[in-house]
């Protein structure tokens, strides 16, 4: 396997026998080999050292004559503990039929499905039926904000922890824990369905205008149902406790095992499963809330989805995931601490790690009393901490937008809720996932150093940055509203739903069920003044409207093909939204793009040993400074645009309704742009900052007894000095 070229394929070549026979000597020799650029030349003279404590100083090695061409020594440091390579299986039980997955390529899978399964339920399942949850254990949005919350929370208490002790443990069955945990949050998170009895339908309300009154009286009541709060609350904690060795440990674990030019590429794309994993769930979620909600114990209703009593059997995709994330426990844990070739892969990197950082030695990272250190030693690289506030900024942004681009759209170009929902996970999930993937890929083509893969995730971001003002130019005017922004037929006051036409109709704020007639939106049938619904119709149409102009007689038979109002927004003369698409599909890219060189950069400008430590630091920044408060800014700025606001009996403020598009565009495209243009600082100055060590300094990995191996590799040395 060994040519003038080197080792091909480092990733699937399992460590040379001679290479572990030589590291097993005592911890008083050292070997030192000289490889010319002929294999069939090869020879080395092992020589015996004083320990440099000694008094005696060591004789000089004598080294073979190497060819002219070999002007410098490379040094590599292997230790036989530190890489406890070995086959797939349990003790002595190594079946040869698992003996394939034992590479790379084979863990890669299993991360990519383990990260797949998370991503379903924590970004899939868990957003798409909060609406339903809070339906059915009578909940207020705050409190479902929470559940939500309690995955990042629970990322953000243990990152540090399990980040700094399972690095020197035994990852792969870290990773089979993570696989634990998530079947576990999961399962944890489907037990309400089972404690609170069968769903009761209550009765259908009314929508239409009618002279009796349909309205409520001023009660607060507090139902047991929503106790239920804290289980779900749990599970969401035990999803980020499998969480964090998944995105820490799993990502530092793929990059011991292949090559620094396959590391990126490998990264990118167990990241971009993560991605895939949230479009899974959508779809997953959406197809089984169309089953009824207690479909389990047999019920079933004549009501349809249609009916806002609708509920559906939003629990079964949780337990399938626990079934599926539990199914790779036993995969993980047949996994070796390390893969075989995993001590000449390391053998062949160099060391690109910033110069300020101090390298730790052996025993450092065994205790928790290091971990003080261990986090002073990396908050003082400077150039790790630029790459972690930069990512934090970008998380901002995405998070944002991923939980309120649907509203967006919908408001913007006057769509349903579901139909924008659709269209936006079109686009971010694809986008995210082809960015990922690219910039892996780019990043491992060319073979980029540490700093060449930070420049190109600032250009990648610049990109984003100058399409971002798209927001400006591809929103839309509002559509006309009786009594919002329009007054209904020349009648009433802007500002209030209610006008003579309507006076009587006993209509509530509560119940938004918006109906277009005549090109004009109405706030519901009732505020419209519609006295006959014709309900086999799709879409749901109206007639018999007080507050409609009618153009047309209508008779007052149900079988009419003649209406005045249908349900739904008005259509659009807005033409923006295929542009707005197309461009915000390349500015996901673009912003995607930036996500693996920049854990790539991260893992090598750190020190080896604390590169699991170094991915706990940036993944509690990037959700304390990102993830958290990047949907509630959204979310506060996104109801400053508010002209109509949802105001219940009791005078309280509700959702909002309607928004000022123009605002909300404006708004966003801020918000963006200052986001961007924190991310784009602190990646160059990260650039400007970042000092490569000399091209002679190698990783060193050593072991308790500092037993270290020299190796001499001119081929690798001048690749190293290339670079440099």
């Amino acid at each position: 396997m060994k040519s003038a070229k080197g080792i091909e394929n480092l990733a699937f070549v399992p460590s040379s026998p001679d290479i572990l026979r030589r590291l097993s000597a005592s911890p008083s020799q050292i070997e030192v080999s000289a490889f010319s650029s002929d294999p069939q030349k090869e020879n080395s003279q092992p020589q015996e050292l004083q320990k440099p404590q000694e008094p005696q100083k060591s004789p000089e090695p004598s080294l073979p004559s190497a060819p002219p061409n070999v002007s410098v020594e490379q040094l590599r440091s292997l230790s036989l503990s530190e890489f406890e390579e070995g086959p797939c299986g349990w003790r002595n039980f190594h079946p040869q039929c698992l003996q394939r997955f034992n590479t790379p390529r084979g863990f890669l899978l299993h991360y990519c499905l383990l990260a797949v399964t998370q991503g379903i339920v924590v970004n899939g399942l868990v957003n798409i039926s909060i609406s339903t949850i809070e339906k059915r254990y009578e909940m207020k949005s705050s409190l479902t904000g929470l559940i939500s919350s309690s995955y990042d929370i629970s990322f953000c208490l243990l990152s540090l922890f399990v980040s700094f002790f399972g690095e020197r443990g035994h990852k792969p069955r870290w990773l089979a824990f993570a696989a634990f945990m998530i079947g576990l949050g999961a399962l944890v998170f489907s037990l309400p369905q089972f404690f609170s009895g069968k769903y009761k339908l209550g009765s259908l309300f009314e929508d239409t205008c009618v002279t009796a009154s349909n309205s409520t009286s001023c009660t607060s009541s507090t139902s047991s149902l929503s106790n239920y709060l804290y289980v779900f609350i749990l599970g969401q904690l035990l999803l980020g406790a499998g969480g964090t060795p998944l995105y820490t440990l799993g990502t530092a674990f793929l990059d011991d095992s292949v090559p620094t030019h396959k590391s990126s590429l490998y990264i990118g794309t167990g990241y971009a499963m993560s991605i895939l994993g949230p479009a899974v769930g959508y779809v997953l979620g959406g197809q089984l809330l169309t089953m009824y909600i207690d479909v389990a114990v047999g019920e079933s209703t004549d009501v349809t989805e249609d009916d806002p009593r609708w509920l559906g059997a939003w629990w079964i995709g949780f337990l399938l995931s626990w079934i599926f994330a539990w199914s790779l426990i036993i995969p993980f844990s047949c996994f070796p601490k390390h893969l075989p070739g995993t001590a000449e892969i390391q053998a062949g990197k160099t060391s690109q790690a910033h110069q300020s950082n101090g390298n730790a030695d052996a025993k450092f990272g065994k205790s928790i009393k290091d971990f003080p250190a261990a986090l002073k030693n990396l908050m003082k690289n400077a150039v790790f901490m630029c790459l972690v506030l930069s990512t934090s900024s970008e998380a901002l942004i995405t998070t944002g937008f991923a939980t309120f681009l649907p509203k967006f759209i919908e408001n913007q170009f006057g769509l349903t809720s579901s139909f924008a929902a659709t269209l936006g996970g079109a686009v971010l999930i694809p986008g995210a996932a082809l960015g990922q993937i690219l910039g892996g890929f780019l990043v491992s083509k060319f073979k980029m150093t540490c700093k060449n893969a930070m420049k190109f995730a600032l250009f990648t971001s610049g990109v984003a940055f100058t399409l971002s003002f798209v927001f400006i130019y591809a929103n839309c005017e509002n559509e006309p509203f009786a009594g919002v922004s329009e007054s209904y037929n020349g009648t009433g006051e802007l500002g209030s739903l209610i006008a003579p036409c309507n006076a009587n109709c006993n209509c509530l704020r509560s119940y938004y069920y918006p109906v277009c007639g005549d090109g004009v939106q109405y706030f519901s049938p009732c505020f419209a003044g519609c006295s006959n619904p014709v309900s086999h119709r799709k879409p749901k149409v109206y007639y018999n409207c007080s507050c409609i102009e009618r153009k047309t007689e209508i008779t007052s038979t149900a079988e009419t093909l003649g209406f005045e109002a249908k349900a739904g927004k008005c259509e659009t003369h807005c033409a923006n939204l295929p542009i707005f698409l197309c461009i915000f599909f390349i500015i996901i890219i673009f912003t995607f793009m930036a996500g693996t060189p920049i854990t790539v950069s991260i893992l090598r400008c750190v020190n080896h040993r604390q590169r699991s430590l170094a991915l706990g630091i940036q993944f509690m920044f990037l959700r304390l400074l990102g993830t958290i408060p990047g949907p509630i800014i959204f979310g506060f700025t996104i109801d400053s645009t508010c002209i109509l606001w949802d105001i219940n009996d009791c005078g309280i403020k509700g959702a909002c309704w309607i928004y000022d598009n123009i605002k909300m565009a404006h708004m966003l495209v801020a918000i963006s742009v200052t986001c961007k243009v924190i991310t784009m600082f602190f990646n160059g100055f990260a650039i400007f900052l970042y000092r490569p060590p000399p091209p002679a300094t190698d990783v060193s990995f050593h072991n308790e007894n500092s037993v270290v191996t020299n190796v001499l590799a001119e081929e690798d040395l001048n690749k190293v000095v290339k670079e440099g």
